[in-house]
């Protein structure tokens, strides 16, 4: 087993902590759903890596996976370490083409150090950008907004979007793609007056408003007198039903999530106006990034470069330590976080 770049140098711990769902939750989660415990640290078999974790990451999706309901992708087991994307350097390696000192997204986040195939991770570049990063405006969300954009929506120049979820780091970078492939008009909607600011005097939308200020349907309406040709959807319910009320002909929704249903505990009636489908004959698609990633070089090539000359610019909302991954998902539930929720575990 290759043990480090620089044998005797790196210490491989014992133990390392992780975060395990101890019940599922009803509604909104609770702290007593969770529990961070420690565990044996194992050593890499062969095809293998160890990787101590740098940066976690926690997304709206992970909600759905606390669940038993039937999805897309299987629920976290009880009383075993969750999962989700990180990015962290490999101190250990038994795998050909991973050396222990290289940097690798993978998805055992919510722990300190992995144990896992070498399979499943993706090399990544420290000096090309920054390693979180990875987790969001050059990584997953990145590529849902792009994905979710060109090709979900067939965003073309010259139309109007909608973005609900706004100053997240998918909402946010939607918005932005969209201005510079020539949008129209590009409006967000957020939960704080200083979001609208942001999304205004930072990312260059052309107009944004506080949802928990009024109506969704009377400000939308304001803020698009001319109707809206996508709506890209975090958000549902409500936002859902007044993008419905001020779509286009033959406009497109690329749905992306529903974060405001993820915690009911009964059903939620909007949108009560989809029957409009008929008359606008709009296109509805649901959106799932894994179905999309024959456009990553793409996506990569062409993001990040507006990333280096300044014309794409993303936020992070860093929290310290493992200990406080869960306080980092409830924040982001609760739309606390500024551009991507980010969990650092030091360099």
């Amino acid at each position: 087993m290759t043990a480090s770049p620089h044998s005797g140098e790196t210490q491989i711990p014992r133990t390392s902590r992780a975060w395990h769902l101890t019940a599922r939750p009803k509604g909104w989660p609770e702290p007593d759903n969770f529990a961070l415990r420690e565990e044996s640290v194992e050593e890499p078999a062969d095809g293998q890596i160890l990787v101590r974790n740098i940066h976690l990451s926690v997304d709206p999706y992970m909600r759905g996976r606390m669940s038993e309901a039937k999805s897309y992708v299987a629920p976290y087991k009880l009383n075993e370490p969750m999962y989700g994307g990180a990015v962290g350097v490999v101190l250990a390696s038994r795998a050909d083409g991973i050396a222990p000192g290289d940097h690798v997204l993978h998805d055992h986040g919510w722990r300190e150090y992995a144990t896992l195939p070498a399979g499943r991770v993706t090399k990544v570049d420290a000096q090309a950008a920054p390693l979180s990063t990875y987790l969001g405006v050059l990584g997953m969300p990145g590529l849902t907004a792009y994905a979710g954009l060109v090709r979900v929506a067939a965003f073309k120049p010259g139309d109007a979007v909608f973005v609900s979820g706004a100053a997240g780091a998918v909402g946010s970078e939607v918005g932005q793609i969209a201005k510079l492939k020539g949008a129209s008009r590009v409006i967000g909607s957020v939960g704080s007056d200083e979001k609208v600011q942001l999304l205004l005097d930072e990312y260059g939308f052309d107009a944004a408003f506080n949802y928990k200020k009024g109506p969704v349907r009377e400000q939308l309406k304001e803020a698009a007198p001319d109707g809206i040709d996508v709506y890209f959807d975090n958000v549902g319910g409500d936002h859902l039903e007044a993008a419905i009320g001020a779509m286009n002909l033959h406009g497109r929704i690329a749905v992306c999530g529903m974060i405001s249903q993820y915690n009911a505990t009964e059903p939620t009636p909007a949108p009560r106006n989809l029957s409009q489908i008929i008359a606008k004959r709009f296109r509805m698609e649901g959106l799932l990034v894994a179905d999309h990633q024959d456009l990553q070089p793409q996506f990569v090539e062409e993001v990040s470069a507006w990333v280096r000359s300044g014309e794409l610019k993303y936020r992070e909302t860093v929290v310290e330590g493992v200990e406080n991954t869960l306080d980092a998902f409830l924040g982001m539930l609760r739309g606390e976080n500024v551009g991507k929720m980010i969990v650092t575990l030091g360099e």
